[in-house]
C-alpha cells in the first residue's frame, strides 16, 4: 500500500498521530471515518498523487496507530474542535499553512470543524458520506434510531467497551478481499485494540455532548463554509434514503455546494476508489503540471 509515500509519527501536544504522505503539487487531507484507519485510502491516494497533488492521510485522534490524551467525563479530549486542531498541526509540521480537506463519515465531522474553526487555512472542502451532526439530530426519527442505533449504545458508559472488545472481529465485520489484505489487517489490528475501541467510542460520546454544542453555537452565530464545498454520498448507503438530496442540507451550512452521487457502499474509498478519485481531482485545483479537465456529468439516484 502506498507505494512512494513516507510515514511519520506526529507529536501535535496531548496526542500523537500517524500520518502517510506523498506526492508533489497543491495539497489534500483524507480523513477516514469509524472503524477505518488512514490505510482506507489506499487505492485513491496514488491517484490524486497522479493527479499532481500533495496527499496527507492521517489516523485520526485514537483510531489506528495514533494516540490521543486520556479520557475525561466531558469526552473534549476526543472532540471534533480538538482532532480539527491536530490536522491544522500535522499540516504545518510537513509545511502547509493551506490545503484542501476531504472527510468522509466521521471524517467528515473533523473537516467541518476544521473548515469553520480555520477557515484561513482550508482552500476547498469535499464531505462524503456525511451531515452535521446537529443535522442528524434534529430530524431524528424512529427510522433513522433504528438504522443508526449505534450512535445512542456507543454514547452509554463502560457498556459498549466490553461488548465489542468482547469479540470485535464479530462486531466489525470486515472483509479482506474487498478491503484489501494489507488495510484489513491494519484494520483488524487496530480494532483489536481496547485503547482504540475506547477512543473511537469517545468520538461518537463528544459528538452527542460537546460537538452538538459547538454546531448549535455555529447555528446561533450564523458561521459559514466560506470555500467551495463539493458534496458525494453513496448510492447504495442510506444518507439520501433518510433525507433526500444531501446538497438541500448543506446549503444551509455553505455558500457554494456542488455535488453528486456514487454508485458504491458506504466504504467509498474502498469499494469504488476510481469514481471517487474522478470526483475529486474535478473539483479540486489541478496540480501545476496538469490543466483541468472538462467537468463530467455524474448519476445520481432519485
Amino acid at each position: 500500500m502506498f507505494e512512494g509515500f513516507e510515514t511519520a509519527q506526529i507529536d501535535v501536544g496531548e496526542a500523537c498521530l500517524y500520518v502517510r504522505f506523498g506526492g508533489e503539487g497543491p495539497p489534500v487531507v483524507l480523513l477516514h471515518g469509524h472503524p477505518r484507519t488512514s490505510a482506507t485510502w489506499h487505492r485513491v491516494a496514488p491517484l490524486l498523487v497522479r493527479a499532481g497533488h500533495t496527499v496527507v492521510c492521517p489516523d485520526l485522534r485514537g483510531y489506528g496507530r495514533s494516540r490521543g490524551p486520556r479520557f475525561t467525563a466531558d469526552h473534549a479530549g476526543y472532540s471534533k474542535r480538538a482532532v480539527a486542531g491536530d490536522v491544522v498541526t500535522v499540516m504545518r509540521h510537513l509545511g502547509h499553512r493551506r490545503f484542501a480537506l476531504v472527510g468522509h463519515d466521521r471524517g467528515g465531522s473533523v473537516a467541518l470543524r476544521l473548515t469553520l474553526d480555520h477557515p484561513d487555512t482550508v482552500s476547498q472542502v469535499v464531505f462524503a458520506d456525511c451531515l452535521p451532526l446537529t443535522e442528524h439530530l434534529s430530524r431524528l426519527t424512529v427510522e433513522f434510531a433504528t438504522r443508526w442505533w449505534h450512535w445512542f449504545f456507543f454514547a452509554q458508559p463502560g457498556i459498549p467497551e466490553r461488548v465489542i472488545t468482547a469479540d470485535p472481529d464479530s462486531w466489525y465485520r470486515g472483509d479482506r478481499e474487498a478491503m484489501g489484505p494489507e488495510n484489513y489487517d491494519e484494520w483488524r489490528q487496530a480494532t483489536r485494540n481496547p485503547d482504540v475501541v475506547r477512543a473511537m467510542l469517545e468520538d461518537y460520546r463528544a459528538g452527542l455532548t460537546v460537538d452538538r454544542q459547538h454546531e448549535e453555537a455555529d447555528r446561533a452565530a450564523g458561521t459559514r463554509i466560506a470555500c467551495p464545498t463539493l458534496v458525494l454520498w453513496s448510492l447504495q448507503d442510506d444518507l439520501e434514503d433518510l433525507y433526500g438530496d444531501p446538497r438541500v442540507i448543506w446549503r444551509r451550512w455553505a455558500h457554494d455546494v456542488r455535488g453528486h452521487g456514487i454508485d458504491s457502499g458506504h466504504h467509498v474509498a474502498e469499494q469504488a476508489p476510481e469514481a471517487l478519485a474522478a470526483a475529486l481531482t474535478d473539483f479540486l485545483e489541478p496540480g501545476p503540471h496538469l490543466e483541468r479537465r472538462p467537468r463530467t456529468e455524474h448519476r445520481h439516484k432519485g
